[in-house]
């Protein structure tokens, strides 16, 4: 029997980290032969629960999570990376989740790192927390390609002077929030693309949620996903046009339903997607 798990194959129904609820997902997309290397080195002794979103892949990926006992969603067409991770989202609320900690199936972030995480969330003194690939200097020694880790500093730069943060990096998808986070801000106004994943920063950096970092190893490797150059130059202009929309809203010069204080939120009341995709 694995540890974190009943005799039956249900989650512990009893919170395990400091009397809060760990619900780690995984949005995951053709992950088929990493999602179980991923999985098997989650500190199950400190995480509840862990769900996995499939967008629509055409591998073997919701075979491999359902084998594992995982609970698995499934999209029946292709959402897009932001509108999977609504689907993650709004499933661990419903979950009664009090830390959601988004895990890439691809094996790109280790999991090892979970602990220390979730931790700076459930004991402080962050609202959120990032796997920073750039603190200690492991991105290119990781294997991340030299342009885009030269459009990664040059990003963050902008970013970081736009929206007065002072954060090492904010590209990476390994992320831990705080549930008043993830129901507060409206993410259902965000776009259901990669630039998501900005998006939500910048609507935490407005809310004045406050954002840590811990150093992460990242591997590149062939089964690692990874946006191709041109999805990378679509993402890079849409970061900018964010940046600037943070710039604006901060000072009041103009308003974008991304920071509406009335915005659509993520709907918690009934299940993310149709039940029978369910495992």
């Amino acid at each position: 029997m694995e540890p974190g798990r009943e005799p039956t194959g249900k989650w512990r129904t009893q919170t395990v980290f400091h009397g809060k609820k760990i619900v780690v997902v995984m949005p995951a997309y053709n992950a088929a032969k990493t999602i179980e290397q991923t999985y098997r080195e989650i500190p199950l002794d400190l995480v509840d629960e862990v769900v996995v979103t499939d967008d629509a892949s055409s591998d073997e990926t919701v075979e491999v999570a359902r084998r594992l006992g995982l609970r698995t969603l499934v999209h029946e067409k292709n959402r897009g990376y932001g509108g999977n991770q609504k689907t993650c989202y709004t499933e661990a609320l419903r979950l009664g989740a009090d830390v959601v900690v988004m895990l890439h199936p691809d094996y790109q972030y280790t999991p090892k790192l979970l602990p220390a995480m979730i931790g700076l969330i459930t004991d402080g003194p962050f609202d959120a927390v990032l796997g920073s690939r750039v603190l200690g200097g492991s991105a290119r020694a990781g294997g991340m390609p030299l342009y885009k880790y030269v459009a990664n500093r040059l990003l963050t730069f902008i970013e970081n002077l736009l929206g007065g943060a002072k954060l090492s990096e904010y590209h990476t998808g390994y992320r831990a929030f705080s549930r008043e986070v993830i129901e507060s801000l409206p993410l259902n106004e965000n776009s259901d693309d990669f630039v998501f994943d900005n998006q939500m920063l910048a609507q935490i950096i407005h809310a004045g949620y406050k954002i840590g970092e811990v150093s992460c190893p990242a591997a590149y490797f062939e089964e690692a996903s990874s946006i191709n150059f041109r999805r990378s130059v679509k993402y890079g202009l849409g970061v900018l046009v964010v940046s600037v929309q943070l710039f604006l809203e901060r000072y009041g010069l103009w308003s974008f339903r991304i920071f509406a204080a009335h915005g659509r939120r993520l709907e918690t009341a009934r299940p993310a997607i149709t039940p029978s995709t369910e495992s």
